[in-house]
């Protein structure tokens, strides 16, 4: 889900910016690969982990740092440097951050299958259900940092964009207090917040087309519109992490500590 995100944003965004450093090409095939890996994960009935895909996943995780990097010189470069409005309008600093947690998604995965059927999974000797709830979380706390810049920008003019802003950091705490409080407890209302969160990234796709409706042709200029309008592969990025903090519960209530 978050690769899929990265690779239609970065080939929208780069495309518009005419890939004019090859290094733009770097997400594309770090992000394609994460899917191919991903697919080839869910179809492997086999336990442990694999080699090819770990490193697809490590590689995914340097391009994200790299790609970061790159974003926070882009603004710098800029007359004015730190700046809001170079914040806002150079190239968006969180965006590479996906590839990243794309990457350590990937890898939290290979890890949990990493270990011998039927015993209690575990992360470098800790529960695995607390090292994905707390690495998800943080996450989470990430990307709605990034959304919070660009809608704020938008001044907020539609109110469902504070949803992306308020939702996610609820489910960060909660993922938070699961991540270190009793093992084997359901906790329906943190799964709850979590489901909603990741139908909020779902709906924001639907959000994100509304605005880009909303520039001059609509639809019809969408060659143009869906440049300049609101990001659609964005909203994804928060299904993705939230259905990751779902599993973690999952494996904190079928695996406790005792």
């Amino acid at each position: 889900m978050i690769a899929g995100s990265v690779l239609i944003d970065s080939a929208m965004e780069h495309h518009r910016g005419y890939f004019h450093n090859k290094l733009m090409w770097t997400p594309i095939a770090t992000s394609s690969l994460s899917i191919a890996a991903s697919f080839h994960g869910h179809t492997d009935r086999r336990h442990g982990a694999h080699r090819v895909r770990d490193v697809i996943y490590a590689l995914a995780g340097v391009a994200g740092t790299v790609g970061t990097a790159f974003h926070l010189y882009n603004v710098t470069k800029k007359v004015g440097g730190w700046s809001w409005q170079n914040l806002f309008y150079s190239a968006p600093i969180g965006a590479p951050a996906a590839m990243s947690l794309c990457g350590l998604m990937g890898f939290l995965a290979e890890r949990v299958r990493d270990n011998e059927p039927g015993t209690k999974p575990t992360i470098a000797g800790v529960n695995a259900g607390r090292v994905v709830a707390a690495l998800a979380g943080a996450s989470l706390l990430g990307t709605t940092a990034e959304a919070a810049l660009l809608h704020f920008r938008g001044a907020f003019h539609n109110p469902a964009m504070a949803l992306p802003v308020t939702m996610p950091p609820i489910a960060a705490g909660l993922l938070a207090v699961a991540a270190v409080g009793r093992a084997g407890v359901p906790r329906p209302a943190s799964r709850k917040w979590l489901a909603a969160t990741a139908a909020m990234g779902v709906a924001g796709v639907a959000f994100h087309a509304y605005g880009v409706s909303r520039g001059m042709g609509g639809w019809r200029n969408w060659r143009q519109n869906a440049f300049a309008g609101p990001p659609l592969p964005a909203p994804p990025a928060f299904t993705g992490l939230a259905l990751a903090g779902l599993a973690a519960l999952s494996l904190l209530v079928a695996y406790p500590d005792e």
